[in-house]
């Protein structure tokens, strides 16, 4: 099986309101997607949503970056030879790690496609079953409590909690969600980079001494203050997850090496796909570290491949895949399914996804 073609689309879909975190809000998923083609007639999938707050990646960068230097590394090249093309893949050009996640997934798909397994039972097959939070945004506390009950009537038991916009906004949001869901729902909070050293000490202690329980809060410094982040972590007893501090293995091993953070939140926009993700998964769990895996503002197709990565992994004890459900609408047929806040992984070969409608395909 060959790599004959390959393609692209921009997939937009409309949210059902308004996502908002302390770097952006957005209103509509308006994703790069791409399809792998091979000599054979099959097809792999992936996609890579435009987050240029956090990853860099604008839609004309992803798709420059798959014209001009991705796409003649992978052409011809064969489909079982991953870890070959995943070198070729990972050296073609620097940086730009949502185009190279969009073609890591594709070639992953087409990958357990040759050898007909879903892709989980071939990248570990720890478990077939996830369970995911979902997110409420930053609003005025008054909104957000009324989603945090909405969600929770809707069948989840964990919400993430975006703060990190006004620390007494954000004690204020937090007491009214704790004393309308109750004790038996599961708080995260996710600051984006919101906060400052000493704010977020701050923050966390007055949470912690008002009996909030928080099961974690992710990145409450700037991605780029690892000392700040260990200030942090070494400063409270609620545990310290780093999300956009980790991008890479490098930075994950730099990191534990450190002991500046408690967990790890892997998104493969940032680690560049599942391969770039697997290595950081085994640095996580040779240093004893638990794994969350997360993602961006994705469809069904980026979060199906995500899915399947936690799945696979024992060191991933925690998910945060909910982007789909944020959509008005799901265009994509196949891929994982949603019972609440269950996620199965169907036993379809591949990443199992099937037709994408409103998709005009183009050739890079």
């Amino acid at each position: 099986m060959k790599i004959k073609d390959i393609q692209f689309g921009i997939m937009e879909i409309p949210l059902k309101k308004p996502f908002k975190t302390a770097l952006r809000t957005a209103n509509v998923l308006s994703n790069v997607v791409v399809m792998i083609e091979t000599d054979t007639g099959n097809q792999g999938y992936g996609e890579a949503p435009p987050t240029g707050v956090i990853t860099g990646d604008t839609q004309g960068s992803i798709i420059g970056a798959i014209r001009e230097h991705i796409k003649k590394s992978l052409i011809d090249r064969d489909i079982a030879d991953i870890e070959n093309n995943m070198v070729l893949l990972n050296h073609s050009i620097l940086g730009n790690t949502s185009a190279k996640a969009a073609l890591d997934m594709a070639l992953y798909d087409l990958y357990a496609q040759v050898y007909q397994a879903p892709l989980y039972q071939i990248l570990g097959g720890c478990r077939s079953e996830l369970i995911t939070d979902k997110t409420i945004s930053v609003n005025e506390p008054e909104e957000m409590v009324k989603d945090s009950l909405e969600t929770v009537q809707e069948g989840y038991r964990t919400l993430k909690v975006k703060v990190g916009k006004n620390i007494k906004l954000d004690l204020n949001r937090l007491d009214k969600i704790r004393k309308t869901v109750g004790d038996n729902i599961k708080l995260r909070l996710d600051a984006n980079q919101g906060w400052s050293v000493k704010e977020a000490i701050a923050a966390i202690k007055k949470m912690e001494e008002r009996g909030f329980n928080i099961e974690f809060v992710e990145q409450p410094v700037k991605a780029g203050d690892i000392e700040g982040l260990k200030k942090v972590t070494d400063s409270v007893t609620t545990p310290i997850m780093a999300d956009e501090s980790v991008f890479s293995p490098e930075e994950a091993l730099h990191l534990l090496q450190n002991r500046a953070t408690d967990m790890i939140n892997i998104k493969l926009m940032k680690a560049g796909g599942i391969h770039n993700a697997l290595k950081i998964c085994a640095i996580a769990e040779t240093s004893g570290v638990e794994c969350m895996v997360g993602c961006m503002l994705e469809s069904k197709i980026a979060v199906t491949a995500a899915a399947h990565l936690a799945a696979a992994k024992k060191v991933v004890t925690k998910v945060d895949l909910d982007s789909p459900l944020l959509c008005a609408e799901d265009p994509i047929s196949g891929g994982i399914i949603y019972e609440k806040d269950k996620i199965i992984l169907p036993e379809a070969i591949g990443l199992g996804l099937g037709k994408i409608k409103g998709i005009g395909w183009k050739s890079f």
